[in-house]
């Protein structure tokens, strides 16, 4: 008995140990199934943010290259918003008198064309006059090309001869394709300015809408503060437009009359030239005052240091006097901010969107302000120049 029991004891030991090894190899391959498991669908979860990063990466590379490729049509496009921009506050004016939207575009534009008809009625006579002049005094055949470089002395000889040097290579056709590519440039010039001013028009009309539907697309918490930053901006924008306009027409006049009265040749298109200039910021003062001295050395140097001074006087004038009183704060940017978007603008974009250098930078950071910053947008001065965006935010 002692030993059939002992071999029942032995027996039931080892179905214990097989039972709770069979459990134990159960337990470890559920375990085994449920890391696989887990696993799996973390692979999965992975998977599926990889390729979500990699759509998300691909459409803003797909987007920034079609933006790219538009970057002039968007500069024009962004150009109308700013003609927008500086007029909207007038013509908002007019229409609270009762005048249509329309109506009060109709005149903004006329009113512009008028000025424009008016500056060029006065200064393109006179420009023509000064042209003429310095156009008569070029030699018109290779001989008395040849005769004015003999005569000459300095650097005005080197200048004659070789002009004279490359016009015995000049050959016919070489001066077609120069005369079609500038015909073709001034046509796209042309519908250009058509188009800024098309859009600026649209946009007027159609700002509203489009401010609703932005607006519509942000959470609740953040429309006041969105529609609040895009008034800023816009106030911003035009401020500066008006401001810029302003000064073109000051440095121009002021210069011009300087000019004649120190005798500088071909005063009226170095004096208009400066003007225009100023829309190029940085770049555009430094041209001006090395064509003044340039043109004033072939009188004189006497008169090339007074012409070159008296560009940097208005240059000081209107940075300490007339910039602080008539645009202000317009913009808030610091120079550096400015002397680095222009370059940055010119670098990426070629040198057509330096006028748009200023714009594009007061609006980065405006958006930095705002969402970086935490500033609230009401509570920004609002610039106001000839008009004053107040009255636009009653109504």
């Amino acid at each position: 008995m002692p030993r059939v029991g002992a071999s029942g004891r032995a027996l039931r030991h080892t179905g214990c140990d097989e039972n709770g090894n069979t459990a134990a190899r159960e337990e470890a391959a559920g375990r085994s199934v449920i890391v696989r498991g887990g696993n799996g669908a973390a692979m999965a979860e992975t998977a599926r943010r990889t390729a979500v990063v990699t759509l998300v990466v691909g459409g803003i590379v797909v987007l920034a290259v079609v933006l790219w490729k538009v970057k002039l049509l968007l500069a024009i496009l962004f150009l109308g918003f700013i003609l927008a921009a500086a007029i909207r506050p007038g013509i908002d004016a007019m229409r609270r008198r009762g005048i249509p939207r329309g109506v009060g575009l109709a005149i903004h534009y006329l009113a512009l064309a008028g000025l424009l008809a008016l500056a060029l009625g006065l200064v393109v006579p006179r420009a023509l006059h000064q042209v003429d002049n310095a156009v008569g005094n070029i030699p018109e055949t290779r001989q008395e090309l040849g005769q004015s470089a003999k005569k000459s002395e300095g650097i005005k000889a080197d200048v004659l001869r070789g002009l004279q040097r490359r016009l015995r290579e000049v050959r016919g056709e070489e001066l077609i394709e120069p005369a079609t590519e500038i015909t073709r440039t001034a046509f796209e010039i042309l519908v250009a300015t058509l188009f800024v001013f098309a859009t600026g028009a649209y946009w007027i009309f159609e700002r509203n809408r489009a401010v609703a539907l932005v607006v519509a697309l942000v959470p609740k918490d953040h429309r006041h503060t969105t529609r609040d930053t895009w008034d800023l901006i816009d106030a911003k924008l035009g401020a500066y437009i008006r401001g810029q306009t302003l000064l073109v027409a000051l440095v121009g006049t002021v210069l011009s009359l300087v000019f004649w009265a120190i005798g500088l040749p071909y005063w009226l298109l170095v004096g208009a030239f400066a003007g225009l200039v100023e829309l190029i910021p940085v770049i555009g003062p430094l041209a001006a005052g090395a064509l003044a001295v340039g043109v004033g050395l072939t009188e004189s140097v006497h008169t090339a240091v007074i012409a070159g001074l008296a560009v940097l006087v208005v240059r000081l004038l209107e940075d300490y006097v007339v910039i602080p009183r008539v645009l202000g704060e317009a913009v808030g940017l610091s120079p550096l901010v400015v002397l680095a978007s222009v370059s940055a603008t010119a670098i990426l974009f070629g040198g057509f969107a330096v006028f748009l250098a200023i714009p594009l930078a007061a609006v980065v950071v405006t958006l930095v302000d705002v969402i970086v910053r935490g500033r609230n947008p009401a509570e920004q001065d609002v610039p106001a120049v000839i008009f004053s965006p107040a009255g636009d935010r009653e109504a």
